[in-house]
């Protein structure tokens, strides 16, 4: 079982409203994962999921700044054996009806703070994949897996970052590092901004 810690930090001077953050405890995940691990700055809920809602469907770009910067407040309390960040891709059609990957705009700058190198095109969407939003734990699996590839087979022995910026079940995740230890990675951890927390969890 997860043991949450909560601390709270503002998200910005004007606004002061608390963000419950997780503690540096990881999700727990089968015998059968794919991934070291997952870790997520925040629980999806207000402010901090309104601000993901802008940054993703708005076009408030400018906010991946500020929750950048979140990611690396909480990436320094306990950083990661990672040597590369990588960012859940959109699949082009996606990217281009909404202008731009948000994940990436995160990654991009987490990086700068963190001083990662990031690897925009190392995985692709193959697949057009419908919206996970309202799909069931099992939809979910079943929408996304096989959906993702990687297009390098440099990544013998290395130790990569995940990146997105909300964890639901983790089945995206699931999906993107399958083909990443596929091409060589020797151990694929994740980070999200936010992680949606079931109401029967106390």
């Amino acid at each position: 079982v997860e043991t949450i810690r909560f601390l709270t930090w503002p998200i910005c001077q004007r606004c002061g409203n608390p963000i419950p953050q997780m503690g540096l405890s990881h999700a727990c995940r089968s015998n059968h994962s794919y991934l070291a691990g997952i870790r997520s700055v925040a629980a999806h809920q207000p402010p901090l999921a309104q601000a993901v809602h802008a940054l993703k469907y708005q076009g408030l770009r400018a906010l991946a700044e500020p929750l950048g910067d979140l990611l690396a407040q909480h990436w320094r309390l306990g950083p990661l054996p990672v040597e590369v960040i990588v960012p859940v891709p959109l699949h082009q059609a996606r990217r281009r009806q909404r202008g731009y990957n948000q994940s990436l705009l995160l990654a991009r700058a987490f990086g700068r703070r963190a001083r990662l190198p990031l690897r925009e095109d190392l995985l692709t969407r193959e697949r057009n994949t419908r919206s996970q939003v309202g799909l069931s734990r099992e939809e979910r699996w079943a929408n996304v897996w096989g959906a993702f590839r990687c297009r390098s087979s440099d990544l013998e022995g290395a130790h990569v970052l995940l990146l997105d910026d909300v964890m639901t079940t983790g089945a995206t995740l699931e999906a993107c590092a399958s083909p990443l230890l596929q091409a060589g990675a020797r151990q694929v951890w994740a980070l999200t901004l936010t992680r949606a927390i079931s109401r029967q969890r106390s």
